[in-house]
C-alpha cells in the first residue's frame, strides 16, 4: 500500500499531463515559442534595507536527469546556504540564531520522499517539451527551487500540525517540538519556514514577468490549505455522528490536494504562460480527485502502516480525526451495536481503545 501511494504521488504529472496540461499546451500552439522572456520590475524601495536588498541568484547547478534524486538534493542545499548567508547581512540575525535556523531547516525540510517537490519537475518538463522547448540542466535546477518551495510549505505544515495533533514522530525521528530543546519555540520556526516560502520565490523569480502569478497561487495554495486544517482540527468540537464521508472528502480536498497536486501542477502551468482558465479547470478536476484516493490512502496507513512504512506514529484514532475508515464503518458499515463501541473507544489516548477500534474496522 505504501508503495501504491509513493507511485500515485510521483506518477501524477505524466497523468495530469493529457487532462491539464496537455489542454494547455493545445491552447498555446500558436504562441512564439522563441519569445525572448520579459524581466518584470520588482523594485521595491519600502524593503530594500540595508543595502544590497534584494538578493537574486544568477547561477544554478547543472541538473543531471539520470540521477535526480542527488540534483534535487543538490538544489535544496543550495537554498539552506543562501538563506544562512542572508540572515547575518541582511537581517543582523547573530551566530547563535543562524546555527538554529541551519539545524532546523535541516530537520524539517529534508528526509521525506520529496514526491511534492519532484512532481514540479516532472510538470515543468512534460509542459515544456509539450511546448517544444528544450531546458538546459541549468533551467530545470531553477524550476527545481519552486519544487523545493512546496517541500518547505509542506514541511511548515507538518511542523504546526504535530503541535495541534500532538504527535511523536516525523519521518523516522521525534517531531521537532518534542525535543528538549525547541518544544513552543516550533510554532515560531514553522511561521519562519512559512516566510521563508516566500524569500526563496523573491530571490529566484522575482524578476520573471509571472512572478505575481506565483506569488498569488502560493498565498491561496497556503490559505486553502489552512482552511481545510480548520475543518480537521475543528472535529474535536464535534461528535462522531457529525464525521461524515462528505465532510471528510472536504477536508482533505482543502488539506492536502491543493498543495499537494494542484499546486506542482499549476505552477508549470504559469511559468509556460498558460493564461486559458479552462486548462487550470480540467487539470484541477483531475488532481482534485488523485488527491482525495491518496488521502484515503494516508489515512489507511496512518492506523494499520508501521513506523517504519510510514516514518511515524499514527494517531488519528487517538485524535479523534474524520478519518476515511471511520466515516466508511460508522456511517456505512457498522451495525448500531457496532457504533455503539466505536463512539466508546474512539477518540482516546488509550491504548486498549485504541485496539477496540482497529480490531473493529479490520474487519471490514
Amino acid at each position: 500500500m505504501a508503495s501504491s501511494k509513493n507511485s500515485l504521488l510521483v506518477g501524477a504529472a505524466g497523468l495530469v499531463v493529457g487532462a491539464g496540461i496537455g489542454y494547455a499546451a493545445a491552447c498555446m500552439m500558436g504562441e512564439k515559442k522563441d519569445e525572448k522572456k520579459k524581466k518584470a520590475s520588482a523594485t521595491c524601495p519600502a524593503t530594500e534595507w540595508p543595502q544590497g536588498k534584494p538578493v537574486y541568484t544568477a547561477s544554478y547547478p547543472a541538473y543531471d536527469l539520470a540521477d535526480q534524486d542527488a540534483s534535487f538534493m543538490r538544489v535544496g542545499d543550495m537554498l539552506i546556504e543562501e538563506i544562512l548567508s542572508e540572515l547575518p547581512r541582511g537581517y543582523e540575525m547573530p551566530p547563535r540564531e543562524v546555527k538554529w535556523i541551519e539545524e532546523m531547516l535541516h530537520y524539517n525540510v529534508k528526509g521525506g520522499k520529496m514526491n511534492r517537490g519532484k512532481m514540479v519537475v516532472a510538470s515543468m518538463i512534460e509542459l515544456a517539451k509539450h511546448q517544444g522547448i528544450e531546458l538546459s540542466p541549468t533551467d530545470i535546477s531553477k524550476y527545481a527551487v519552486l519544487g523545493w518551495c512546496v517541500e518547505w510549505m509542506q514541511a511548515w505544515l507538518l511542523m504546526a500540525d504535530d503541535v495541534m495533533d500532538d504527535s511523536q514522530t516525523r519521518r523516522g525521528h521525534p517531531c521537532w517540538y518534542k525535543l528538549d530543546k525547541v518544544q513552543k519555540i516550533a510554532i515560531n520556526d514553522a511561521f519562519t519556514v512559512e516566510m521563508l516560502v516566500f524569500k526563496l520565490l523573491k530571490r529566484h523569480f522575482g524578476q520573471e514577468t509571472y512572478y505575481l502569478q506565483l506569488l498569488d497561487l502560493f498565498l491561496e495554495t497556503t490559505f486553502q490549505t489552512e482552511c481545510g486544517q480548520l475543518l480537521d482540527t475543528l472535529c474535536m468540537n464535534l461528535t462522531v455522528e457529525d464525521f461524515s464521508v462528505e465532510r471528510w472528502t472536504l477536508i482533505v480536498k482543502y488539506k492536502t490536494a491543493f498543495y499537494s497536486f494542484y499546486a506542482s501542477v499549476a505552477m508549470a502551468m504559469v511559468v509556460f504562460g498558460v493564461e486559458d482558465r479552462e486548462a487550470y479547470d480540467a487539470a484541477r478536476e483531475v488532481l482534485m480527485v488523485m488527491g482525495i484516493y491518496f488521502q484515503a490512502q494516508d489515512d489507511f496507513l496512518d492506523c494499520y502502516g508501521t513506523p517504519e512504512q510510514i516514518g511515524k506514529i499514527g494517531t488519528d484514532i487517538q485524535d479523534k480525526k474524520c478519518g476515511w475508515l471511520f466515516c466508511q464503518a460508522y456511517h456505512h458499515i457498522a451495525s448500531p451495536e457496532q457504533k455503539a463501541v466505536l463512539k466508546e473507544n474512539y477518540g482516546y489516548w488509550d491504548d486498549a481503545k485504541v485496539e477496540v477500534v482497529k480490531q473493529l474496522t479490520a474487519i471490514w
